[in-house]
C-alpha cells in the first residue's frame, strides 16, 4: 500500500498552508492546489474547469483525500452587494468545491474508499449581518456535504464540513483592517475568550480526514469555534464568567 495522497485547495496560506503542513506530518503526500505556487503542488484556480481537469491528471488514482478550502470573504450590506459579486463568490465558494469534489470524488468512488473535508463556516450555520453571499455559500457547502454523505457514505467515501468561527489568518488581518470588526467584537463573544488559530481547523481536517479515527463519521458539520454556535446568553452575562 503506498503513501496516502491529500489535495488541499488553497494550501499557499491561512488555514490550507497549516492543513496541508498537518497532514503531511501524518504521513501524507499533500498537494496543494492554489493561484499561488506551494511546494510540490498544482497552481490553478478552482473555479476552472480545465485546471481542476490537469489537476485530476496529476494524481490520477492516488487521492485519500480531499480538503476543500480555498475561498473568498466579502462584507457588505446586502442591498449594496453587486451582480458581479455575488457571483464571484459563488463560484469561488461553492461551485469550486463542486468542481473538485466531482473530479476527484470520481476516483475515490473507483476505489470505493476516501475522504472529503469541506472547510464550511459558523456563517453557514448561522446568520452574520453583512455577509450575505458569503454566509450564502457557507450554507450551500453544508448543503452539498450532508448530500454526498448520504449520497457517498454506502460507496466507501465519507463527506464532512469543518466550520470554523473566525480565525487569526491573512484574511482577517484585512478585514480588521478596514475596520469592519475589532478583536474584542470577536473575543467578548466567544466564550473561550479567543480567535481560532489555523492548527485549532487543521487538527480537526486531520480527524475528519483519517478513516481510523473517524470512520463513522459522515455528514457532520462540526463547528471549530470556541462555542460560538452553542452561545445564547448576552454580553455581559457571558463576560461576568470569565
Amino acid at each position: 500500500m503506498g503513501q496516502r495522497v491529500a489535495v488541499v485547495t488553497g494550501a499557499a496560506q491561512g488555514i490550507g498552508r497549516r492543513v496541508a503542513q498537518v497532514l503531511t506530518a501524518d504521513g501524507y503526500e499533500v498537494v496543494g492546489f492554489d493561484l499561488l505556487e506551494t511546494p510540490g503542488g498544482v497552481v490553478g484556480d478552482v473555479t476552472s474547469v480545465d485546471d481542476v481537469a490537469r489537476l485530476a491528471e496529476r494524481v490520477g488514482d492516488r487521492v485519500d483525500v480531499l480538503v476543500n478550502n480555498a475561498g473568498i470573504a466579502g462584507i457588505g450590506a446586502f442591498e449594496d452587494t453587486t451582480p458581479e459579486q455575488w457571483e464571484r463568490m459563488l463560484a469561488v465558494n461553492l461551485t469550486g468545491p463542486f468542481l473538485l469534489t466531482r473530479a476527484l470524488g470520481r476516483l475515490m468512488l473507483a476505489r470505493r474508499a476516501g475522504s472529503v473535508v469541506n472547510i464550511a463556516s459558523v456563517a453557514g450555520l448561522r446568520g452574520v449581518a453583512d455577509r450575505a453571499a458569503y454566509n450564502t455559500t457557507k450554507h450551500g457547502l453544508i448543503g452539498l456535504t450532508r448530500t454526498l454523505a448520504v449520497e457517498w457514505g454506502g460507496r466507501g467515501v465519507r463527506v464532512n464540513a469543518v466550520c470554523p468561527g473566525w480565525v487569526k489568518t491573512e484574511m482577517d488581518v484585512a478585514a480588521q483592517a478596514d475596520g469592519h470588526y475589532s478583536d474584542e467584537d470577536i473575543t467578548e463573544h466567544v466564550p473561550v475568550g479567543r480567535f481560532a488559530s489555523p492548527d485549532d481547523i487543521a487538527q480537526a481536517v486531520a480527524f475528519l480526514a483519517d478513516p481510523g479515527r473517524s470512520g463513522f463519521v459522515n455528514g457532520v458539520a462540526l463547528p471549530v469555534d470556541g462555542g460560538w454556535t452553542a452561545d445564547g446568553s448576552w454580553r455581559s452575562l457571558r463576560l461576568s464568567k470569565r
